[in-house]
């Protein structure tokens, strides 16, 4: 029985790492043009701010915004995702397991908070998938112009 018990940890475990590790590797990957910058700015996103505050000053963070700051940034930027220049509005693969990542991060955000074990580097990991995020709708919309999507993409948000 205990046998048993320690190959679903440790399968768990596994499939925990891997997923992990595959999200990092997605993360990874490098754009012709840097478009999240722009992007957030013309939808007024905050995690460019927060992240820079982490990075550069260390500034202290209002933990009790922070968790709706990210998760408006995430609903606006997975709507563009699927709305804006995507003829069969859907998600990729890797965006939804970016998906997937960013929830799982958001929801162990709460967990590292009460044992104050790597709350900056669980923050910093959510901003870089929103980064990803911003990236891939600025190159969606850079390949299909700005003649071609309707407004009513960014005032719905």
């Amino acid at each position: 029985m205990i046998t048993a018990w320690l190959i679903l940890i440790l399968s768990l475990a596994m499939v925990f790492f891997y997923f992990q590790a595959t999200c990092q590797r997605i993360l990874r990957r490098q754009f012709d043009q840097e478009h999240a910058r722009s992007i957030a700015n013309v939808i007024r996103l905050e995690f460019p701010s927060l992240r820079e505050s982490l990075e550069k000053f260390g500034a202290p963070l209002d933990y009790s915004r922070l968790p709706k700051m990210l998760t408006c940034d995430f609903h606006a930027l997975t709507y563009l995702l699927k709305n804006v220049a995507n003829e069969h509005q859907r998600y990729s693969t890797e965006e939804r397991l970016l998906i997937l990542y960013f929830r799982w991060l958001l929801l162990s955000l709460a967990g590292r908070r009460l044992l104050k074990v790597g709350e900056k580097k669980a923050i910093l990991r959510l901003t870089s998938v929103l980064h990803y995020f911003a990236n891939v709708v600025g190159q969606r919309m850079n390949t299909v112009g700005f003649r071609n999507l309707q407004a009513d993409y960014l005032a719905n948000l």
